[in-house]
């Protein structure tokens, strides 16, 4: 017994955490803050707009709608972080990104309302630049693919909370919950504001930047986009992630707005149901996550994130399928799901990173944000309407767009991934050159 416990302490990932000290441990730790109100809240939220009188097609406008403010924040987001810090515009995110935006939610009862909260949502899109490089930029790049793993693994323990909402739903019906959890949501994002002050630090590369761009104007670090947009997109390996980012982005979307009222008025299955799949996701990608990952280190980037993709294709038909009151097939659906999400998650955004030169992360992290925003947010109206068709067909759409992404990442040339001693020069694609 005492052997296996010490084995678990000299775990790959438990090293990992205590070597990144400082930013990427308070960060992780800190994660469930975000990851356990978010779980209790996503099965419901869809429901939640189509109780209070949100049709799908409405739904559906809500994000595109979204998704084209999101353009701009992420745009924004590049210069704010470069400007104002890593540190300072992640705490500046996720206040009025989630704090205040919960806080809308809450008190939401119809269309506008829901639109007025999804918009001030969008200024998570300046949090999530930040948060990336306030998250990896001191660390070393052989160590990208563990840190993305363990904030997966924060998230996904948030998961095993989400009955809780379900035995209250039961009780309660799913409003007055939500409208409870939305307001909890809301007090946990300022308590991580704090801890984030308080025990985070401004980068290395966030100081320079901030040193470099403190004379100039807003408007001159904008018009400076002149220069680098035309170089990502004459860069073909950027180009080819940006597109498995898009298609991911709105498959995503697709599962989180749209299977909840698949499971409950396509298929009949009772609206508690929807607090338990996540748990049965959760517990699947840790397993692989904590058992498995660690195994898959001597591998390349592409071969699991392409076998994560045909995982995902198959899981999408066997939803297609599923029969009317058949839980069995929607269970299938979410464990092939869930081992195609561990294979490919942690992989995509590391791939993205040592893609792309350290020195200009901020503004080309937000760029490909803005990129991916903007090509996928036609989508969610379509997605909307697709849906009040029949409630098969955006899940049909989203087998397509598997399959699509399938012959992009085959094109994909695997990073030079290189060392500590390396990273302060960068980190460049494998065919385009240094994209800074």
């Amino acid at each position: 017994m005492m052997q296996k416990i010490r084995a678990l302490g000299k775990h790959p990932l438990l090293e990992l955490l205590r070597r990144n000290k400082g930013n990427p441990r308070t960060l992780v730790l800190i994660e469930p803050l975000w990851g356990i109100p978010y779980n209790l809240i996503a099965p419901f939220s869809t429901l939640y707009m189509y109780t209070l009188g949100v049709t799908d097609v409405q739904i559906g406008l809500i994000l595109s709608i979204a998704m084209f403010v999101q353009v701009f924040f992420s745009f924004c987001g590049g210069i704010l972080t470069d400007k104002l810090g890593r540190k300072f515009t992640t705490m500046m995110g996720d206040f009025f990104g989630w704090g205040v935006a919960c806080l809308i939610w809450a008190v939401s009862n119809n269309f506008w309302m829901f639109l007025i909260a999804v918009l001030f949502n969008s200024f998570e899109q300046i949090n999530q630049t930040a948060w990336y490089c306030l998250l990896i930029e001191d660390a070393d790049a052989k160590d990208l693919v563990g840190i993305y793993t363990w904030c997966n693994i924060g998230g996904l323990i948030a998961v095993f909370f989400a009955p809780i909402s379900g035995l209250f739903i039961n009780a309660f019906s799913v409003v007055p919950v939500v409208r409870v959890l939305y307001l909890v949501f809301s007090i946990n994002m300022m308590i991580k504001i704090l801890i984030t002050y308080r025990h985070c630090k401004e980068t290395r590369q966030g100081q320079a930047r901030m040193a470099e761009t403190k004379n100039q104007s807003f408007a001159k670090i904008l018009f400076e986009y002149k220069h680098l947009v035309p170089r990502v997109l004459k860069n073909r390996e950027i180009m080819k992630v940006i597109a498995v980012f898009v298609i991911l982005y709105i498959t995503n979307m697709v599962s989180v707005n749209f299977f909840s009222l698949y499971a409950t008025q396509k298929l009949g299955l009772p609206d508690s149901y929807l607090a338990l799949f996540p748990i049965l996701n959760a517990t699947v990608m840790l397993i692989f996550l904590i058992g498995i990952q660690h195994r898959m280190d001597s591998m390349k980037f592409k071969a699991p994130i392409w076998a994560g993709l045909v995982l995902h294709a198959i899981a999408s038909v066997l939803l297609i399928l599923a029969p009317a009151e058949n839980v069995f097939f929607v269970m299938i659906y979410i464990l092939v799901g869930a081992v195609a999400s561990a294979l490919i998650t942690p992989r995509k955004d590391a791939l993205l990173q040592l893609n792309i030169n350290p020195k200009e992360r901020a503004r080309i992290n937000a760029l490909i944000m803005a990129f991916t925003i903007a090509f996928s947010s036609p989508f969610g109206y379509f997605a909307g309407w697709l849906s009040s068709i029949d409630r098969r067909l955006p899940f049909a759409f989203a087998f397509a767009l598997f399959i699509t992404a399938i012959v992009v990442i085959s094109r994909i040339q695997e990073p030079e991934l290189r060392h500590d001693d390396d990273k302060e020069e960068g980190i460049v694609s494998a065919s385009d050159g240094d994209l800074s």
